[in-house]
């Protein structure tokens, strides 16, 4: 029996870039796939898309929320699959194999988590590669040198999550980071690489669209160190920034 794997979208008055990941998901060539929508009351016509491809989607939940975090935490309640993956609502997969591709890395290796490869992409020509970040394999101390993989690509096991927890809302920019940190290295977790690129990201993400953002992102990166109990080298939190540099080198 194949894997049943789901796929959590949020959105917030996405309707711009909504259509291009719905389709990428829908277009999946697996055919176990649940798919769910978290929504935030959107004003514009995110909930008209979301309703032209009604069929396709699983669960659809519309309300008010405490932000990107609580959203995704409530898809992750929602879900109802062996594997959980996330695709937000700007971005989207670059084949109609690429959960096809997770499922059987998933089956053949027994893991608790696989990541792959991403390219960010121009927010107005998603053609046009802007940065290529290959996540490279993985060996444990890894996040010590500023490493981490892609979270678009981070497809995990529901098991993880009741378990190890889910986002921690306290976190703004960064609670993806906490949460890989949480899993990868804190909890040494069974995780494979998926040497493909899988998803393209529009440039522009919360973390990264000023120099402000960036400096509290690092703020929260220690603080994700400090709440888990786990001590970064003198380097480390500098190396991880840096290390976005060279992405845009490799396209």
């Amino acid at each position: 029996m194949s894997l049943k794997i789901s796929i959590i979208t949020i959105t917030y008055n996405s309707a711009a870039t909504l259509e291009h990941t719905l389709l990428s998901v829908i277009g999946q060539t697996y055919n176990n796939i649940e798919y769910i929508i978290i929504d935030g009351q959107s004003t514009d016509d995110t909930l008209k898309l979301v309703e032209k491809y009604r069929s396709k989607i699983s669960t659809v939940i519309s309300e008010k929320d405490n932000g990107l975090y609580d959203a995704l935490n409530k898809g992750i309640e929602q879900a109802t699959g062996d594997v959980i993956g996330i695709i937000h609502s700007d971005d989207f997969y670059i084949t109609n194999t690429v959960i096809e591709k997770y499922a059987e890395v998933f089956t053949q290796t027994n893991c608790e988590a696989v990541y792959s490869n991403l390219y960010y992409v121009d927010k107005n020509n998603p053609n046009k590669i802007i940065r290529t970040w290959k996540s490279g394999n993985y060996s444990h101390g890894a996040f010590l040198n500023g490493w981490m993989p892609p979270h678009p690509t981070f497809f995990v096991r529901k098991e993880l999550y009741k378990r190890l927890g889910k986002f921690n809302v306290e976190f703004k920019s960064a609670a993806d980071y906490e949460l890989m940190l949480r899993f990868i290295h804190k909890n040494k977790i069974r995780l494979s690489y998926l040497d493909m690129f899988t998803v393209n990201m529009r440039v522009g993400g919360k973390s990264n669209v000023s120099v402000q953002n960036r400096v509290n992102a690092n703020l929260e990166d220690r603080k994700a160190w400090e709440i888990n109990g786990l001590k970064p080298r003198f380097y480390t939190l500098y190396l991880k920034p840096l290390r976005k540099i060279f992405q845009f080198f490799g396209k």
